[in-house]
C-alpha cells in the first residue's frame, strides 16, 4: 500500500491581520499534485486542519473544490480520505461528504459518539474506508478519551482483514513525546495523549497538529529522507506551509509504502518548496537593533535583497523607537506590493536595568497568551523594588475568591 500523507493546510490563513495565502497555498498543491502524478499512490490522506477558520468565506471554499478536483483528475485512481482538525468546523466539512464520495474523496469531519451501541456496529461505516491496498480508519479531531471506540474500529478491521491488507489509522491530536518546536506559545497548555490509548492493530499513525515532521519514538530520523520501521509507525507529516519565523525546520509530505500487516513501514519525505520564508532580523541571533535609524535601513537592505518574505524585527530595550516606527516599515515594502510582509510584534531583548546582567527575551505574543496576571508579574517582579509577591499572590488570592462568591450569587 502506497500512501501520500500530509496535514494542516490551514487554507484561509491570514497572517498578522492582513496577509493572505492563497498564492503560498497554490504552489504548495502544485508541489502536490507533480508528487502524486509521479509516485501514483494508492491513497492520499489528510489529517485536519484543512480551514484555518470554521467558517471560512466563499473563495477559500472554491480553493479547496479546485485543489482537490486537480488531484483527482490527475489520478482518478487515488483514493483520497480527509479528515477534520480543531480548526475545521466539523459539521460544516461533514455536510458535503456524499457528494464528494462520488469522485472517490472521503471527508469526515463529526467524530463518533462516546458510547456508540455494543449491539450495533452500522456507526463504524462512517470511520472506515476500504480500498482495494488496505483499509483506513479515518478519526477526525476530538477532545477526550476514545479508547475504547477507537479499539472497536480496529477490531471490525481485524476481523475483515483475512487478507492482510495494510491498516491506516488517522488523528489530529498531540501525543506524548511530541516535539512541539514552533509550537512555543501552547508548551504549558497543550494537552497530550499517550500513544497507548490510541489501539493496537495499525501499521501506519496518520497524524496532524503538530506542524514539525517526525516519526514519534526517533527523534534521531526528524531530517533522514527515508527510514524504514517496523509496523506500528506514529507519525506527524507536519503542515504544508510554515506558519512563523519559530518553524525554521523543513517542512515536507510523507511518502509512505506498507508491505502488508504487520509487515515493515518505509517513510520517505518530500522537501516542501515555500514560496516565502520567514525571518528575523538581525540574522544573527546574537544581535539586536539599538535606533530605528538602524533598524529600518536593515528593512529596506532586506527588502531589496530578498524582495519576498515574512520578516520580523529585534529590537534592544534601549532604542527608542518613535511612535509611527511601524508606520515606516510600512512604507518601506509597500512598492513591493505584499511580496515583503512585516510581522508587527516585536521581539524585545536586552538590560531593562543598568544593574541587571541578564539578557531577557519578552515577545508580545507571549503576553497575549497569558489568563494569569501573576504570571506576567513573576517574570517582571525584578523591574519593582521591595514587591512582596508572596503579599500579591494573596491579594489576587481574594479578589478571586470575590469575583467567584458573587458569580455564585
Amino acid at each position: 500500500m502506497r500512501i501520500i500523507h500530509t496535514a494542516d493546510l490551514h487554507l484561509g490563513q491570514v497572517l498578522y491581520q492582513s496577509y493572505g495565502r492563497a498564492d503560498e497555498h497554490d504552489h504548495f498543491f502544485s508541489q502536490l499534485q507533480d508528487w502524486c502524478r509521479e509516485h501514483r499512490p494508492d491513497v492520499l490522506l489528510v489529517s485536519g486542519d484543512v480551514f484555518d477558520i470554521q467558517q471560512p468565506g466563499a473563495s477559500v471554499k472554491e480553493a479547496f473544490t479546485r485543489h482537490f478536483v486537480n488531484l483527482i483528475e490527475s489520478c482518478p485512481d487515488m483514493t483520497v480520505v480527509i479528515t477534520a482538525g480543531n480548526h475545521d468546523s466539523a459539521s460544516r466539512l461533514h455536510a458535503d461528504r456524499a457528494i464528494w464520495k462520488r469522485s472517490g474523496v472521503h471527508i469526515v469531519g463529526v467524530p463518533p459518539m462516546n458510547d456508540p451501541p455494543a449491539d450495533d456496529d452500522k456507526w463504524m461505516e462512517d470511520f472506515i474506508v476500504r480500498t482495494g491496498s488496505g483499509y483506513i480508519v479515518a478519526l477526525p479531531y476530538v477532545t477526550g478519551g476514545r479508547e475504547d471506540v477507537i479499539q472497536r474500529l480496529l477490531d471490525k478491521v481485524a476481523g475483515e482483514n483475512t487478507d492482510g491488507k495494510p491498516v491506516v489509522m488517522m488523528g489530529h491530536l498531540a501525543v506524548t513525546g511530541v516535539d512541539v518546536t514552533g509550537h512555543d506559545l501552547e508548551i504549558g497548555t497543550l494537552r497530550t495523549q499517550s500513544v497507548e490509548s490510541l489501539g493496537k492493530g495499525y501499521d501506519y499513525l496518520a497524524l496532524g497538529h503538530i506542524h514539525m515532521p517526525q516519526t514519534i519514538g526517533h527523534p534521531e530520523d526528524v531530517f533522514k529522507e527515508e527510514v524504514t520501521y517496523p509496523s506500528g509507525v506514529v507519525r506527524y507529516s507536519g503542515s504544508a506551509l510554515h506558519v512563523s519565523c519559530d518553524e525554521t525546520y523543513p517542512h515536507s509530505v510523507s511518502l509512505v509504502e506498507i508491505g502488508g500487516h504487520g509487515g515493515d513501514v518505509t517513510v520517505k519525505q518530500l522537501r516542501i518548496d515555500q514560496k516565502r520564508h520567514f525571518y528575523v532580523l538581525p540574522e544573527d541571533p546574537d544581535k539586536s537593533f539599538v535606533s530605528s535609524d538602524e533598524a529600518l535601513a536593515a528593512v529596506k537592505e532586506f527588502a531589496d535583497e530578498k524582495g519576498s518574505g515574512y520578516f520580523r524585527l529585534r529590537v534592544a530595550y534601549e532604542a527608542a523607537l518613535p511612535s509611527d516606527f511601524n508606520q515606516s516599515v510600512y512604507e518601506i515594502i509597500k512598492v513591493y506590493d505584499e511580496q515583503v510582509r512585516y510581522n508587527p510584534k516585536i521581539i524585545w531583548t536586552g538590560v531593562p536595568h543598568k544593574d541587571k546582567t541578564e539578557t531577557l527575551v519578552f515577545e508580545v505574543a507571549e503576553l497575549q497568551q497569558m489568563t494569569d496576571p501573576m504570571k506576567f508579574v513573576e517574570k517582571t517582579s525584578d523591574r519593582y523594588q521591595g514587591l512582596n509577591i508572596e503579599d500579591l499572590r494573596e491579594v489576587f488570592r481574594e479578589v478571586e475568591e470575590e469575583i467567584k462568591s458573587k458569580g455564585d450569587k
